[in-house]
C-alpha cells in the first residue's frame, strides 16, 4: 500500500512518552484528510521503549517499529525510516513529546500537495537550548542565505528533495540547507515547542562546538568542493606570488649585504605551500567531478524507481 507520506519518529528511551504519542498518533490518523504511516524507530533504547511499542502497536498495520541494536544517532534513525516508508514525503518527528502531533500534518500537507519540498517548523516558546539553537540559524542564514529562520526544528521534505543528499553522522540538523542547496523549494510554519514531558534530553555540551564544526563541515562541502580549484588554486597562486616578491625582497638585501636568511625559510614555505594548495584544488576538481557524477547517477535512479512505482505494470500506454 502506498502512502501520502510517513512520519519517521526516532526514539530512544522514551518510555514513558511512547504511550501518549501513540494514543496522539491514532486520534490524529483518525481525522486526517490524508492516508499516513508512521515508522518509530527504537534507536538503541536501554529501557523498555521496545516493549511498550511492541505492545501498543501491534494491532496497527500502518504502524511499523525498528530497533536498533545499539544507539546509532537521529540521522541513522531517519535513514532507516526512509528505506521503510512506503511513501515519498517523510516528516521528522522526536518521540519526546515536545512538539505537538497535529503539527506532523500541518508540516506534511503542503508538501504532498507539491507546494514545497521542504516545510520546517520554527519553533516558537521558550526552550533551554533557545541560545544554542539561535547560534546554529545565524550561522546558517549567514553561510547560505537560506529563506527561513529555524532550520533545527521538526519538518516535512520529499525524496525528491534529498535524493543526492549526502547526509553524514549527525547532519540531521542541515536538511534544509543541503535540500536548499540541491534546488528544492523551501517553507516554514510555526509549531509551538513544549517543555519535555519525561525522560532525559540527549543534548550534552559537547553538541555545541560539534555541531558549529559539522556546520563548517557542511560549508566545505557545499561551497568550497563545487569550486576547489577557485579557492585552493587561487590561495596557491597568491602564495606562490607573495613568495615571489619575499624571494626578490631577500635577493635585494642580499646584494646589500644585508643577509636574512629567515627570509630564505618564508620563501621556501610560501612557494611549497602555494604549489600545494594548487594541486589540492587539481585534486579537488576530480572528486567533485566525480560527485557530481555520482549525484546524477542518484537522480536518475530516483527517477527511474518513481515510474515503477506509478506505473508498475509498464508504460502507461502499456495499460
Amino acid at each position: 500500500m502506498r502512502y501520502d507520506y510517513t512520519a519517521i519518529i526516532p526514539a530512544c528511551d522514551e518510555e514513558n512518552n511512547i504511550p501518549e504519542l501513540v494514543s496522539s498518533l491514532k486520534f490524529l490518523k483518525g481525522k486526517s484528510r490524508f492516508n499516513f504511516e508512521v515508522v518509530i524507530v527504537d534507536d538503541g533504547s536501554k529501557d523498555g521503549t521496545g516493549k511498550v511499542l511492541k505492545e501498543l502497536t501491534k494491532d496497527d498495520e500502518w504502524i511499523t517499529t525498528i530497533k536498533h541494536p545499539r544507539r546509532l544517532g537521529i540521522t541513522k534513525s531517519l535513514e532507516t525510516g526512509h528505506e521503510a516508508a512506503r511513501s515519498d514525503v517523510f516528516v521528522f518527528f522526536p518521540a519526546d513529546l515536545q512538539f505537538e502531533v497535529d503539527d506532523i500534518e500541518r508540516l506534511a500537507g503542503p508538501v504532498v500537495n507539491g507546494e514545497y519540498d521542504v516545510v520546517t517548523g520554527k519553533k516558537i516558546g521558550k526552550y533551554e537550548k533557545r541560545f544554542v539553537s539561535n547560534i546554529y540559524n545565524s550561522l546558517g542564514k549567514f553561510l547560505f542565505r537560506i529563506p527561513v529562520k529555524d532550520m533545527n526544528s521538526i519538518k516535512a521534505y520529499n525524496r525528491k528533495s534529498i535524493v543526492s543528499v549526502p547526509l553524514r553522522k549527525e547532519w540531521h540538523r542541515y536538511i534544509v540547507i543541503l535540500a536548499y542547496e540541491s534546488g528544492a523549494a523551501i517553507g516554514e510554519i510555526d509549531v509551538n515547542l513544549h517543555p519535555r514531558k519525561s525522560g532525559k534530553s540527549k543534548f550534552t555540551a559537547m553538541r555545541i562546538p560539534i555541531g558549529i564544526l559539522d556546520l563548517l563541515g557542511v560549508f566545505s562541502e557545499i561551497r568550497i568542493m563545487k569550486k576547489p580549484m577557485l579557492v585552493f588554486g587561487t590561495v596557491g597562486l597568491l602564495s606562490m606570488a607573495f613568495g615571489g616578491v619575499v624571494a626578490f625582497l631577500a635577493l635585494v638585501l642580499r646584494l646589500l649585504s644585508h643577509g636574512y636568511r629567515p627570509l630564505l625559510y618564508l620563501v621556501i614555505l610560501l612557494v611549497l605551500g602555494g604549489f600545494l594548495s594548487f594541486m589540492l584544488g587539481i585534486v579537488g576538481e576530480k572528486l567533485a567531478g566525480i560527485s557530481k557524477q555520482q549525484e546524477m547517477i542518484l537522480k536518475r535512479i530516483y527517477k527511474i524507481e518513481n515510474k515503477e512505482r506509478e506505473y508498475p505494470c509498464g508504460d502507461k500506454s502499456d495499460t
